[in-house]
């Protein structure tokens, strides 16, 4: 299978994850992204802070989205395992450090990068939003409809949950 989506499907996590924080769109109270987190996070995960970051708020994502959705459909937060242990192997090296370093420190330029990653356009919808079809996931298409659905979602003060049937 093509990798070439993985940088981009991870990408998408951090930004969604980003904005779906307690500061931003609060859809989970975490607040791993808020610059007081080094603080606590640095002297426990002093070489391991940014994947500390990203595992926290994945698992506070994963746990919202498994709460609305069917078990055994896929969602950003919730991939094959093949596909959680290649995004966790690209969080740990270069490209996961460039990403987190890029990531916005506003919600409105958070939501400008997301805009790039998705379609001009996408109808807006409230809850279990089905996009596809997991064996699509490296599809280009289907990674522009996730992140419209997400991006729709943010910026109508919307909960959407797009997900993939296995």
């Amino acid at each position: 299978m093509n990798e070439a989506y993985l940088p981009t499907l991870l990408q998408m996590r951090l930004l969604v994850g980003f904005l779906g924080e307690r500061a931003q769109s609060a859809w989970w109270s975490t607040a791993f992204y808020e610059a007081s987190s080094k603080l606590f996070l640095e002297p426990v995960f002093s070489k391991t802070s940014r994947l500390a970051q990203y595992h926290g708020v994945l698992e506070a994502a994963r746990r919202l989205h498994d709460e609305h959705l069917s078990v055994g459909s896929y969602h950003l937060f919730r991939l094959p395992e093949e596909v959680e242990q290649d995004l966790h192997a690209l969080m740990q090296g270069r490209v996961g450090e460039d990403l987190a370093n890029k990531l916005p420190k506003s919600k409105d330029a958070a939501l400008d990068a997301l805009k790039l990653l998705g379609l001009a356009s996408s109808k807006s919808s409230e809850g279990p939003t089905a996009v596809g079809s997991i064996e699509n996931l490296a599809c280009a298409d289907v990674l522009n409809v996730i992140a419209a659905t997400y991006l729709s979602a943010f910026t109508q003060n919307a909960k959407s949950y797009p997900y993939l049937v296995g």
